[in-house]
């Protein structure tokens, strides 16, 4: 039997799309299944025992990536095609079935949204896998040790990408009086933005792996953490998936529909809603201009609190 899984471009929505993948996997445990997503996201499947190939889609003029994924999956005749992005592609391949995932506004989780494809109503909350030496790698960064703060400073849009300055001021906060350990996450072409958290943080309780190593290594990293404190991106959902105690900072972006999902999360923004951003009337979706001043950093560590009571052990 085989399964062709077709989800997304973006990171952060691949990730949350590996609980129904693995959901799948259970129901047809005889199953090899092959993944179609966005190239960056592509090295988070390969690990999966059950994934056979992996096909990365890198963006083309005039839909050529999907030309290209129609034409290395149309000779094959696929038991079920579980089509995610809602495209063409889900009814042109030869396939016994066919899911395409339909367009939704309704006010839900995107997990619920996407196990409609499925015809279910609860989320499958997110998984990701790893190889022994992706963990062996982990270890040697992140020994066993002290209290470990890991922090996602970046984010796809400089809108809801909170104040380098602040995560600094909310680490020192969070570590200081148990000489704790911070590790900071994030691609090498976001270290610009997070020079001034690197700088004001002591090198010799700091781990910076941002660009350093791979996404299935930084989830395996992210096991070895304590707490989560990040943006709505990627990351955030990769700590979630990891089962640490993961935070995430919101602004104009949605918790409702892009939370970290599960017991062990939550979310927090500034006094003002989504829609009060978002809706405001010089709101400029084109601006990388931070939209999350009005959070402050009190407010996170009271939010920390206890997840970091739970991580520690202190009562």
């Amino acid at each position: 039997m085989r399964i062709l899984f077709v989800t997304a471009s973006r990171i952060g929505d691949a990730v949350l799309s590996t609980g129904l993948l693995a959901h799948l996997a259970e129901t047809y445990p005889q199953a090899r299944f092959t993944v179609a997503c966005g190239a960056p996201a592509a090295p988070l499947f390969a690990a999966a025992p059950f994934v056979e190939k992996v096909i990365p889609m890198v963006k083309r003029k005039r839909a050529g990536h999907w030309r290209d994924l129609w034409a290395r999956t149309c000779t094959t005749w696929w038991s079920l095609v579980v089509d995610l992005r809602g495209s063409a592609l889900g009814y042109l391949v030869p396939a016994s079935r066919r899911l395409v995932l339909k367009s939704s506004w309704e006010p839900r989780h995107r997990l619920y949204h996407l196990a409609s494809v499925l015809g279910k109503t609860q989320a499958f909350p997110p998984v990701l896998w790893n190889t022994p030496q992706q963990l062996r790698q982990a270890e040697s960064l992140i020994p066993p040790g002290p209290f470990t703060l890991a922090l996602g400073p970046t984010a796809n849009w400089g809108g809801k990408q909170w104040p380098a300055e602040r995560f600094a001021e909310l680490a020192l906060a969070l570590t200081a009086d148990n000489l704790g350990r911070v590790v900071v996450f994030g691609a090498e072409n976001e270290r610009p933005s997070v020079l001034p958290l690197l700088r004001s943080l002591p090198a010799g309780r700091t781990l910076d792996l941002i660009g350093k190593i791979d996404l299935p290594t930084v989830h395996a990293c992210l096991k070895r953490c304590d707490l989560f404190v990040g943006n709505d991106s990627g990351l955030m959902h990769m700590a979630a998936a990891a089962s640490i105690p993961t935070l995430g900072l919101f602004g104009p972006s949605s918790e409702v529909f892009y939370g970290p999902f599960g017991p062990h999360c939550a979310s927090v923004r500034g006094p003002r809603s989504f829609e009060d951003i978002c809706h405001a009337p010089d709101y400029d979706y084109r601006s990388q201009n931070c939209l999350m001043l009005d959070l402050q950093v009190a407010k996170v560590v009271e939010a920390c609190r206890q997840f970091r009571h739970l991580a520690s052990g202190e009562p």
